[in-house]
């Protein structure tokens, strides 16, 4: 028989080798990361994970906390290091592995956010977001980024009907007469844009520097089918060039980069180099032909205007009025100013102006002057826009008309959009604009009164309007000064002066009454200076600290609180002094609140007190050590903490290996209305650091809020609709970066109207955790009929069961905020709607049940 052999056995396949091979590569490669993640050898645990989900996708699921828990731990490591490409390497190889997980995205735009890649990281929120909707940690960082990326203002914008009926009008108008190229400066959304191709425009070009706001004219540009006539660049226009770009010069040129100052978003600068290098030659006067053939700004010309004013409200954060803060006095070598104080010799360029909606501050103003014309320029002269910032600083003198208190000036402006049609963005004015506000400083005497001349310096430079030498003049008394002055010159410069404002400007020069020398400028922002103008608050956690010091050791605590020493010996109930041999263990408070703050030095003043404040800047260090040195206290009494702590982000530790802390000031909510983040995580670890009897100030804080209608929360959140914007396919857009939480509102000024009483929504008790309401459901009674728009709330914060800070008290440095509805709700007197509170880091979410 043939083949009457046995047959061989059949060989392994190959296929089943190689799996067994690969199976015991992934068995031991697992084995491998778990020994490394126990010896936290995060970085090659990172590496075994990755060979092990390349080999085996299959146990994506299984591993996949795991694996996350890794990445961020080999992220945290490479941050450190500095190793940022190797960090954004390891979450792209994350994110090819697991493409959907809402985590991982989140993390990554945290890491991106903290480089400073705004726009990315959002894009990272945002996907997370989509992917769970429910996922906070998501929500809050899209939130926070939105607000960066989006600036509020632009809803405002897009809702002002009355501005976009003139630019319209406006831009037709042009399109009409013969300009049918246009370009769009700063494009936004690119309203303007598609108002230019509406009107008839042959080439439309409009280019917008931010990437978000470039994607979303892109979107909004295509749903409203203008996309093949509308080319967008994403890029500054200052980088146009001609033909690389667009390919010849426009004859019309439409922007809106005007911020409440009008020249701080860089408009010179943009068009000088429009007619420069974009625009066509513009048309002489008495000339006639096609206006097709030369150049044309919109906006034509704007004139800038001012108002002298009284405000307490803008005089409370920019000004320190008080000499006294609990019984520490403020020395006068220690000068405060506002980030508003602009000198021109500084380094750093500094917006030196704030803003406001004047016609919504709390307490209003008085107007001092009448308002009065600081500067006019034509934006279609390009040798006018060229001396702008060259032009020596114009001198202006205004008559005062009211007796008060010279707070601040504020200024507004008129945009000539053509000969026909215009915007003012004045206080008396229903408008999307706020006005600039130049904070008044540095004066002798800020009393007016009608008779006397308030003058200044104005203007252009550093991209911004500059107003400054702010001095206050009465011409009757000063007029013998100069009289005097003068007999005694050889030369006639002051009598040879030609006008009133170079007069006043030569009496500027004699002002006698100079303020005292200053030895040490401490810049604060506006919100600290509102604290420390804040009597009640000081003195609160004064009386609070003084009974926590009390309880824990009465016979330490010195009883003369509020009259130091003057040999520095600490004064005890009985009369006696301790000496170096007797001094008692001192009782040690941490300040750990946010920002400049006294509170250290007044716990200095309790008796046998090692205060530590955490500062960060040296000014700030410089200041409260003058302070201290005022206040006679030792030099070595107020320790800097952040000195003693190597890890910033580690600043809650014990203040000596065998020590713990008496009292820990925590800041708990935000100067915008908000939680500060992880605040009840810090708490936790503060009560680990408390010696017993110790507190943590605030001890508790109840969150109140209240139902009301407000249609102005309605257009600061989000573009209602397309009427606002003239039919255009503008909101679903936008509205995709609306951000359900308002921030620094101020309720005592804002226009609503309240739907109910205030009503008790959360408890966050910082000393005691079991009494926390981080979810709760609240029922609140309907006493007048509306429609619900927006829920604001606010916080009562208690130091102690008698000391209670509110922060929408008259006199708080917070600001209040709102849960803004999506859908509004119709609501009749004697209903109850049911409030389900939620509370997650710093985020609150308020939904409503009718």
């Amino acid at each position: 028989m043939p083949h009457s052999r046995s047959r061989p056995r059949p060989r392994p396949r190959r296929g089943a080798a190689m799996a067994a091979g690969r199976d015991e590569l992934v068995s031991r490669s697992l084995q491998s990361a778990e020994h490394c993640l126990a010896a936290r050898d995060f970085g090659t645990a990172y590496a075994h994970y990755l060979l092990v989900l390349s080999l085996a996708p299959e146990l994506k699921d299984g591993v996949k906390e795991t694996f996350q828990y890794t990445l961020f731990k080999w992220a945290e490591e490479l941050d450190a290091l500095s190793r940022i490409q190797d960090l954004l390497s390891c979450y792209e190889q994350a994110l090819e592995l697991f493409p959907d997980d809402e985590v991982i995205c989140n993390s990554m735009g945290e890491h991106l956010f903290r480089m400073g890649f705004r726009d990315e990281a959002a894009g990272y929120f945002h996907k997370a977001v989509k992917l769970n909707p429910d996922f906070n940690d998501a929500k809050e960082n899209f939130y926070r980024v939105a607000n960066w990326l989006v600036e509020r203002w632009h809803f405002i914008m897009l809702n002002d009907t009355r501005r976009n009926l003139a630019y319209n009008a406006a831009i037709q108008k042009a399109v009409l007469l013969g300009s049918k190229s246009v370009l769009d400066i700063g494009a936004g959304t690119g309203i303007l844009s598609m108002f230019a191709k509406n009107a008839g425009a042959q080439s439309v070009y409009a280019c917008e520097l931010s990437k978000t706001m470039f994607e979303l004219a892109r979107d909004v540009v295509a749903a409203n089918k203008m996309d093949r006539g509308i080319k967008l660049l994403h890029m500054k226009s200052l980088d146009i060039e001609i033909p690389k770009h667009i390919p010849e010069r426009v004859s019309l040129v439409v922007t809106e980069t005007v911020d409440a100052g009008l020249f701080g978003e860089g408009i010179v600068e943009s068009l000088i180099h429009a007619w420069e290098h974009l625009l066509l030659p513009p048309k002489t006067k008495g000339e006639n032909g096609n206006c097709e053939k030369y150049g044309k700004v919109i906006p034509a010309s704007a004139i800038i205007y001012g108002i002298a004013v009284e405000c307490a409200e803008i005089r409370r954060h920019h000004r320190v009025v008080v000499k006294d803060v609990a019984g520490i006095h403020l020395p006068p070598n220690v000068k405060f100013q506002s980030p508003a104080y602009s000198p021109l010799d500084t380094e750093e360029t500094v917006e030196p102006y704030t803003t406001e909606k004047m016609s919504r501050i709390s307490g209003g103003y008085l107007a001092l002057t009448e308002y009065f014309e600081i500067m006019k320029v034509d934006f279609n002269n390009l040798q006018e826009l060229k001396s702008l910032a060259t032009k020596t600083p114009g001198q202006i003198s205004v008559p005062v008309t009211k007796e008060g208190t010279l707070d601040a000036l504020v200024v507004w402006f008129v945009l000539q959009l053509d000969e026909e049609h215009s915007l003012s963005t004045s206080p008396s004015e229903e408008t999307c604009w706020e006005q600039a506000v130049c904070p008044v400083q540095d004066l002798a005497d800020y009393w007016v009164k009608p008779g006397d001349h308030i003058t200044m310096e104005a203007s252009c430079q550093d991209c911004y309007l500059r107003i400054q030498s702010i001095n206050v003049l009465d011409l009757d008394h000063e007029m013998e000064v100069v009289k005097s002055f003068t007999r005694n010159k050889d030369h006639k410069d002051l009598l040879s002066l030609g006008n009133e404002a170079e007069l006043c400007s030569a009496l500027a020069n004699l002002q006698t009454s100079k303020p005292d020398s200053v030895e040490h400028m401490c810049i604060l922002e506006s919100t600290e200076i509102a604290l420390l103008n804040n009597t009640s608050y000081h003195e609160g956690f004064k009386m609070a600290m003084k009974r926590v010091l009390s309880s824990l050791a009465p016979e330490k605590l010195c009883q003369a609180m509020d009259t130091q020493c003057q040999d520095n010996e600490a004064c005890c109930g009985t009369g006696q002094s301790y000496t170096a041999q007797n001094i008692p263990e001192p009782f040690y408070v941490l300040d750990v609140s946010e920002g400049f703050s006294v509170l250290p030095i007044i716990a200095g003043t309790l008796g046998q007190v090692k205060p530590y404040s955490s500062v960060e800047k040296d000014q700030h260090r410089i200041a409260l050590d003058l302070i201290s040195e005022a206040n006679h206290f030792p030099k070595e009494t107020l320790e800097f903490w952040l000195r003693h702590v190597e890890d910033e982000s580690a600043v809650l530790q014990r203040p000596e290996s065998d020590k713990l802390w008496s009292i820990i000031i925590l800041d708990v909510i935000e100067p915008s209305g908000l939680i500060q983040q992880e605040i009840m995580e810090k708490a936790a670890i503060s009560r680990c650091l408390l010696q017993s009897g110790g507190k943590i100030f605030p001890q508790y804080v109840l969150m109140f809020g209240m139902l009301v209608e407000s249609q102005t929360l309605l257009e600061e959140s989000a573009v209602q609709g397309t009427d606002r914007t003239l039919g255009f396919n503008i909101a679903p857009f936008i509205n995709q970066f609306q951000v359900p939480i308002r921030v620094f509102l101020d309720l005592s000024s804002l226009p609503c109207v309240p739907l109910s009483k205030p009503v008790e929504l959360l408890r966050l008790d910082l000393m005691t955790p079991y009494l926390n309401t981080s979810s709760r459901e609240v029922k609140v009674h309907i006493c007048r009929s509306g429609q619900v728009t927006a829920i604001p709330f606010w916080f009562h914060m208690y130091l102690d069961e008698e000391v209670k800070l509110d922060t929408s008290s008259e006199a708080s440095h917070w600001k209040q905020a709102a849960v803004v509805l999506d859908n509004p709700i119709q609501v009749e007197m004697g209903e109850e709607l049911l409030l389900s509170v939620q509370h997650h880091k710093s985020n609150v979410s308020i939904t409503v049940k009718k």
